[in-house]
C-alpha cells in the first residue's frame, strides 16, 4: 500500500492509534496533516514524520474542522484521505454521567466525525475520489458496562459511516469505519477508578481470546488498508479488529 502523491488528514493524531496512523501514512509516502487539540504532543508527532506544523484545535467546532481541511489544500493542493481518530471516553453508567460529560463526548466523538467528514466531501468530490475512515469501536456494536455515553457515541459513528457512504458512493468517495477492541493506548488507561498497574493490563488482556492487547500499529495498518486502492470495493463497512472479542 503506497500513498505517494496523496494527502491524508488525521485527527486525534497526537497519541495512540491516531499517532500510529499518521506515522504509517508518512512511512507509506503520503503527506500528512496532523490535527489535535494537544499542541505539544501533536508537534512531537509532526516533527517525527516531518509533516509540517500540526493544526491545533477542537473537532467539535465546525469552523475549525473546515479550516483544518483547508490547510491540507493550502499546503498540498488536494485531499485524498480523512481519518477521524479523535475521541474521548467517560467511564460511568447513566446515573453517574453528568449532562456536561454526555454533551462533551457527543461533541467530540459524534460532532467531530460529522463536521470533519462534511467538510471533506466537497474537496474529495472535486477529485472524483477519496476515502474517509472513521474510528468506531466494538462498543458501538455490542454493549459494555460503565461506558454508556461512549457506547452511544460510537453507535452514532457507525451510522454516520453507513449513511454517508451511501450518500457519496457516486461521488467516488468511500467511507468506512475501523472498530477496534482492546488496544494499548492512553485512552485504555484513562478515566479508570482503580490504579493502572501491569496487573490491571494483564487482566484486560486476559479478556481477549488472543490473550493480549492490540498494539496501535496493528489498528493503523487496517486504517491504511481501508484508505488504499486495495479496498476499492469496500464502502459503508464496519471492520472489526478485536482478536475475536465479539465473536463469542
Amino acid at each position: 500500500m503506497t500513498f505517494t502523491g496523496r494527502v491524508a488528514v488525521v485527527t486525534g493524531a497526537a497519541s495512540g492509534m491516531g499517532a500510529a496512523t499518521a506515522r504509517e501514512f508518512a512511512a507509506s509516502g503520503g503527506e500528512v496533516i496532523i490535527v489535535d487539540r494537544n499542541g505539544p504532543l501533536a508537534r512531537q508527532v509532526a516533527n517525527g514524520i516531518n509533516s509540517g506544523p500540526p493544526v491545533i484545535g477542537d473537532v467539535s467546532d465546525a469552523s475549525f474542522c473546515k479550516r483544518a481541511l483547508e490547510t491540507a489544500l493550502e499546503r498540498h493542493g488536494r485531499l485524498d484521505v480523512l481519518v477521524n481518530a479523535a475521541g474521548i471516553i467517560v467511564r460511568a453508567d447513566a446515573l453517574n454521567t453528568s449532562d456536561e460529560q454526555w454533551q462533551r463526548i457527543m461533541d467530540v466523538n459524534v460532532k467531530g466525525v460529522f463536521f470533519m467528514s462534511r467538510a471533506a466531501v466537497p474537496h474529495m468530490r472535486k477529485l472524483g475520489r477519496g476515502a474517509i475512515v472513521n474510528f468506531g469501536s466494538i462498543w458501538g456494536t455490542v454493549g459494555a458496562t460503565g461506558a454508556v455515553a461512549y457506547c452511544a457515541s460510537k453507535g452514532a459513528v457507525h451510522q454516520i459511516t453507513r449513511a454517508m457512504a451511501l450518500d457519496h458512493v457516486r461521488d467516488g468517495i468511500r467511507i468506512n469505519a475501523v472498530c477496534p477492541g482492546e488496544v494499548n493506548t492512553p485512552m485504555l488507561a484513562s478515566e479508570r477508578t482503580e490504579p493502572v498497574t501491569p496487573e490491571l493490563m494483564e487482566r484486560l488482556a486476559a479478556t481477549v481470546p488472543l490473550g493480549r492487547l492490540a498494539d496501535p500499529l496493528e489498528i493503523a495498518k487496517v486504517v491504511l488498508f481501508l484508505a488504499s486502492d486495495s479496498a476499492s470495493y469496500i464502502t459503508g463497512s464496519l471492520l472489526t479488529v478485536d482478536a475475536g472479542y465479539t465473536a463469542r
